[in-house]
């Protein structure tokens, strides 16, 4: 079923393409195909303007959810690429599947993970590059955890000195949380202007969030002061 080594994406292809504003999609999960996609518009969320509803800030405050970072990686985007009621087709082809783990193994793709118990109910990930992340893929098997999910990327990306999150299409469920579309020419400044290393990497930014006494507290606070 999973796509042999010899046709994944290259490591340094992809890499290569995320920093040229380019990413890969396929048309179905089986797809030994992938076409390489330049939208006209490109969804950002400004790390500053992430909107913290106070229905997600409570959720957050109760620690409704064990939150952890490239726990597991194979399980998030495996769950991304699960068919979904509202489009039954995934693009995230067995070849893509294949090509993000190995760029998760090489240190450039990561996933933040919601669990209750042992059970992973929620994630997203995306590819890492410079002080750009990436977000590809979300998904929620629970009320409010890809939310969740999304509330730590941003507060950890924060926190790193992370200056760019690309959403890649604007969503009704993006924008609500605080998207805004921007022309693929101004994205590009950006992603210019977003080279140099972060003071942390994404795990380490998420795992000094997990070591306080009351995570979800320490996220929310994080978010509702301004950079």
């Amino acid at each position: 079923m999973h796509a042999p080594a010899t046709s994944r994406i290259p490591v340094d292809l992809l890499l290569r393409a995320y920093r040229g504003g380019v990413f890969p999609m396929a048309d179905h999960r089986s797809d030994p195909e992938v076409y390489w996609v330049e939208p006209r518009e490109r969804a950002i969320i400004p790390l500053d303007g992430f909107r913290l509803s106070k229905s997600l800030t409570k959720v957050l405050r109760q620690d409704r959810f064990r939150v952890t970072c490239d726990t597991a990686f194979a399980g998030v985007i495996a769950e991304c690429a699960a068919p979904r009621e509202e489009h039954a087709e995934s693009w995230i082809s067995h070849r893509i599947e294949a090509s993000y783990l190995a760029l998760h193994q090489a240190g450039h793709a990561h996933s933040i993970e919601c669990w209750q118990g042992s059970e992973l109910v929620g994630g997203l990930y995306g590819v890492a590059f410079d002080r750009v992340f990436c977000g590809e893929s979300m998904f929620s098997r629970t009320t409010d955890a890809s939310k969740v999910a999304l509330a730590w990327l941003v507060a950890a990306m924060r926190s790193a000195g992370y200056a760019l999150l690309d959403c890649q299409f604007m969503t009704d469920h993006l924008a609500r949380m605080g998207a805004v579309a921007i022309p693929q020419a101004r994205y590009l400044d950006l992603l210019s202007a977003a080279g140099g290393y972060p003071a942390a990497s994404l795990p380490e930014a998420v795992a000094r969030f997990g070591a306080s006494s009351s995570p979800g507290k320490s996220i929310a606070q994080s978010l509702t002061q301004t950079s």
